[in-house]
């Protein structure tokens, strides 16, 4: 049986490659260099040779804050492209399973905590990304369409804050966890005294492992899980103050942390119900300080032999 990994060089693609090699099934990666999602003749062709049982698009552009604000045609335009071909060409292919990966950003931002999936459309989404949450939203619906229309056994999956091995640890384009790392380590081989951090501290955050989302994916596929969307994650969320020093413990900075106020804070709360993967059988087994020392150990590992992507 070959899997075809979209985006298979990133941080949740290549995890899901790692998981899915363990199993010894033949596994299939797409990064840019070898088929350009965004070329929808280009995607077809390359599905249809390759003839996978399962697609897993775990492709898409993706970044902090400052990212989306900056490039919010990109983040909607990009991501609408890759999506649309490369479900476009499964079902060309007669893929028989095919998981989407969204993101919890789909969610508005004042909607009651826990998240539970049925809030999805339910409210205003938070400005700061927007552009990709709308993407990521029309991805679910396209999911349910090619279900409806062509009785496709296709899911979503909306993951958590992802961290993790072979994340984006680019100053300008990464989530909390690796800009994090990097300001703190950085800050520790500089001996900084301090290290600032965006917004008050004050919005709660859940983070997961990506090896526990890797292992989501191979579970969910055995289930029959229906056309609705599932919500991956850990069910326990972290003040951004308490995961920054969390996060200086891990990499060993003792210096002090000072919070820019003047900088965004995004959504006050963002944790997600995880009830219905639970119901499945599915719960995450990495522990968040854990998964940070490990990904901490890479980071080092992989700085020294310069393969830190963004770095």
């Amino acid at each position: 049986m070959t899997i075809v990994v979209a985006g298979a060089t990133g941080l949740a693609g290549s995890a899901i490659v790692r998981a899915y090699e363990k199993t010894g099934k033949e596994v299939i990666g797409i990064n840019r260099s070898i088929c350009d999602l965004l070329d929808r003749d280009a995607t077809i062709d390359f599905i249809k040779k390759a003839k996978p049982a399962i697609v897993i698009d775990a492709a898409a552009k993706v970044g902090g804050i400052g990212a989306n604000n900056a490039y919010p045609v990109e983040f909607l335009a990009d991501n609408l492209r890759i999506q649309s071909n490369l479900m476009e060409a499964a079902h060309a292919a007669d893929v028989e399973k095919f998981i989407f990966l969204g993101s919890s950003c789909i969610y508005p931002r004042d909607c009651a905590q826990p998240i539970k999936e049925e809030y999805l459309l339910t409210g205003p989404l938070e400005e700061t990304n927007s552009a990709y949450a709308i993407a990521k939203i029309a991805g679910i619906e396209l999911i349910k369409s090619f279900r409806k229309e062509y009785d496709r056994k296709w899911i979503s999956l909306m993951p958590t804050n992802l961290y993790g091995p072979n994340d984006n640890f680019d100053e300008f384009a990464s989530h909390v966890p690796a800009a994090l790392m990097r300001k703190f380590h950085e800050a520790k081989i500089n001996n900084e005294g301090e290290v600032v951090v965006w917004g008050t501290g004050t919005p709660r955050r859940e983070f997961m492992h990506v090896d526990d989302m890797a292992r989501a994916c191979w579970y969910m596929l055995d289930q029959n899980v229906g056309g609705e969307l599932i919500n991956i994650g850990t069910g326990e969320d972290i003040t951004i103050a308490e995961f920054a020093a969390l996060m200086a413990k891990v990499v060993g900075y003792e210096g002090k942390i000072v919070y820019d106020s003047s900088k965004p804070d995004g959504t006050a709360r963002k944790l997600l119900d995880v009830s219905k993967a639970h119901s499945f059988g599915w719960r995450h087994q990495i522990q968040l300080e854990d998964g940070l020392r490990q990904t901490y150990a890479w980071f080092v590992d992989a700085l020294a032999k310069g393969e830190v992507r963004g770095y």
